[in-house]
């Protein structure tokens, strides 16, 4: 199986090279009292989540995204609540997957987290990346969507760009 079976795995919270910690794929262990952490989100509210499903062949299709996208309005609040986040100004957040759709991260608020501007604009861009090399077959799917979860601004595809 060898290293991307590793990084694919969903093990305990872990630390590579000054990055911060991963948990579990969708296990969320804190519920309240979460905090941005600059472009990052809190890893134990935030550990990100995956359509296990998800295929490269799926994600790849035009209008993947859309067709899987579901965050309602309620759900949204959840993340804000969750982040102490009681108002703020329009367009000062973005409630964003931490694993983009894109890349099979799922709806489930354990891969939601209100994303600061213009840190959104930024990691949409490092997805798009991500997304045409698992396209591309460059890429696997699962060590995308670990890279991604990790720490966005620092993943393989020409990092660092958060600054």
């Amino acid at each position: 199986m060898g290293a991307l079976a590793a990084l694919a795995c969903c093990g305990p919270a872990e630390a590579v090279e000054g990055r911060a910690p991963v948990s579990r794929f969708g296990q969320q262990t804190k519920f309240a009292g979460c905090r941005v952490r600059g472009q990052l989100p809190d890893p134990a509210c935030t550990p990100g989540a995956i359509f296990k499903e998800a295929t490269v062949s799926q994600t790849c299709t035009p209008g993947y995204s859309r067709s899987v996208r579901n965050v309602p309005a309620s759900l949204k609040r959840r993340v804000y609540a969750e982040y102490g986040i009681e108002s703020h100004a329009p367009h000062s957040y973005e409630v964003d997957h931490l694993v983009s759709l894109e890349l099979g991260g799922d709806n489930s608020i354990a891969n939601l987290w209100p994303e600061i501007a213009p840190g959104y604009h930024l990691k949409d861009k490092i997805e798009n990346r991500l997304h045409d090399a698992v396209c591309a077959g460059s890429v696997g799917l699962r060590l995308a969507q670990r890279e991604i979860a990790r720490d966005w601004r620092h993943t393989f595809v020409g990092a660092p760009m958060g600054t």
